[in-house]
């Protein structure tokens, strides 16, 4: 055993650390942050944590640099005071999506990222729908990679949909939309995208069959909405009959909430690994799916030494 189970929580997102918190019935961990004139951030604990099972939960969403310094800084703090294991718990990878050299001198950021992780502590990684399964592999430490797939699912359930179609938004989510859709029983369809640009995207044309059905966009991460409004208004052109989505990480930055108001899509469902409190209040539009108990559920085999893959069967 690695000691006493302890969980911390960053500025990130208090929201989700709280959840976390009375699943587990173990209070937050007090931790001092704040950020000095020039922005410099410091922290300090105000537990003691020597030999203990410490876990830090910290999505790195927006602010992406200041909430990732932020996580480092903890780690750091953490392990410098003789905790015996140190379980970084990102909801939500950062910088995910640079995940490999698609262009003549580019980063690989999600990788850079994984490193920093590393060096600043970690021993362990709990994460959440990385945007590339492959990103594990960045990681020369344990990841325990969870999927957001049976809170979605039971949210879909509840919506009792007939004549449901899931669509994957892009080639690249195929594999969750098929899962997703052969556990409901459901038809599948595929849009055929090309990207133009950062944040930008075009659709061609759809594959599969929506006329007067209703479909389900299924997507991990919903950023700026470009891709989603999109897929929207070509599954309408081409007849469907309801258009519903759903997301893991609800980043939705930029002109997402307008476009998602404007755009002829029912409802969204998103799980909260990133903070919606104000979102909610600006797009009626949204659902939120707490995740809370799946990521507590996960922290209490991780430290009882106990499966985590079960949690998926």
């Amino acid at each position: 055993m690695y000691g006493e189970l302890m969980i911390f929580g960053g500025r990130a997102h208090p929201g989700l650390s709280e959840g976390i918190s009375l699943y587990l019935g173990v209070p937050l961990g007090k931790v001092d942050c704040y950020n000095f004139s020039d922005g410099e951030i410091f922290c300090q604990l105000q537990e003691n944590v020597r030999g203990a099972d410490t876990f830090v939960i910290q999505p790195t969403c927006s602010p992406v640099n200041t909430n990732l310094v932020e996580l480092l800084i903890m780690l750091d703090a953490i392990k410098r005071s003789s905790a015996t294991r140190v379980t970084a718990v990102l909801p939500y990878y950062g910088y995910a999506r640079q995940d490999k050299k698609d262009a003549p001198r580019v980063p690989i950021t999600a990788k850079l990222v994984a490193d920093l992780i590393m060096q600043a502590g970690a021993d362990r990684i709990l994460t959440m729908d990385l945007h590339a399964p492959q990103i594990q592999g960045f990681f020369n430490i344990p990841v325990d990679h969870l999927f957001a797939a049976p809170v979605v699912l039971e949210a879909i359930r509840e919506l009792n949909i007939p004549d449901l179609v899931i669509v994957s938004p892009d080639a690249g989510g195929v594999e969750r939309a098929r899962a997703i859709a052969k556990r409901l029983n459901a038809g599948l369809a595929i849009v055929d995208k090309r990207r133009v640009g950062p944040n930008e995207a075009a659709v061609m044309h759809v594959i599969g069959d929506v006329v007067d059905k209703a479909v389900l966009i299924l997507d991990d991460i919903i950023d700026t909405a470009g891709t989603l409004t999109h897929t929207v208004n070509s599954l309408v052109e081409q007849g469907a009959k309801r258009v519903l989505a759903a997301g893991v990480h609800g980043v939705l930055s930029g002109p997402a909430l307008e476009r998602i108001e404007n755009c002829p899509v029912e409802q969204i469902l998103v799980t909260d690994t990133t903070p919606l409190e104000d979102k909610l209040e600006r797009c009626s539009k949204l659902r939120p799916l707490p995740i809370a108990p799946l990521l507590g559920e996960a922290i209490r085999r991780i430290h009882q030494n106990s499966s985590v893959s079960s949690l998926f069967v």
